[in-house]
């Protein structure tokens, strides 16, 4: 009986760090059962994040997602550069990585003879899809990213201006345009 009660700890802490990772939008997740490999884990699972931001965001979303599920908090290594960060949770290692260092380290050649099935988005029901009375509604947002940029254009020449030394009152001043001693139109003739 106390294997199956493990087991399902072990399923349980395994859906809780594959949901931390999911939420961060963790990219090619693998899940691998090590129990006949080692006897300090029964998991490894591998993740891959874009950037040192997200890598460290994934292993702290890995963290809170295992709190939550009453699991003790997990210790984690590496997230000073965020290139490699590995999340101990006892009965479970994740390794968050930048492709690269996962490409070069090929951690799934050791560990990955038994993967695991996942159901990716298993504890969230989907929500049934319904046609929207108000289309036009759904598609104003997608235009503040565009008032964004043009907030980021505006700051840059502000702060373009502030380097040059002229204020942001005052435009700056354009060059004129060099003209050609002769006329477009007799230019050709």
């Amino acid at each position: 009986m106390t294997e199956t009660i493990a087991k399902k700890d072990v399923q349980k802490l395994q859906r809780a760090i594959v949901d931390g990772l999911e939420d961060v939008k963790a990219q090619d997740v693998q899940v691998y059962n090590t129990e006949h490999l080692s006897a300090l884990f029964e998991r490894v699972i591998i993740a891959s994040g874009t950037s040192n931001r997200q890598t460290k965001a994934l292993a702290a979303s890995v963290r809170d997602k295992v709190r939550e599920a009453g699991f003790p908090k997990p210790r984690i290594e590496g997230e000073e550069n965020g290139e490699w960060i590995i999340v101990d949770c006892g009965q479970a290692v994740v390794h968050v990585m930048q492709p690269a260092i996962r490409q070069y380290y090929n951690l799934e050649e050791i560990w990955g003879d038994k993967p695991v099935r996942l159901k990716f988005g298993a504890a969230k029901p989907a929500a049934p899809v319904k046609a929207s009375p108000e289309p036009v509604a759904k598609k104003a947002p997608a235009k503040k990213p565009a008032a964004k940029k043009a907030s980021a254009k505006t700051a840059a020449k502000t702060a373009a201006r502030t380097a040059r030394g002229t204020t942001a009152s005052a435009p700056a001043k354009k060059t004129p345009a060099r003209k050609s001693a002769k006329p477009a139109a007799t230019r050709n003739s």
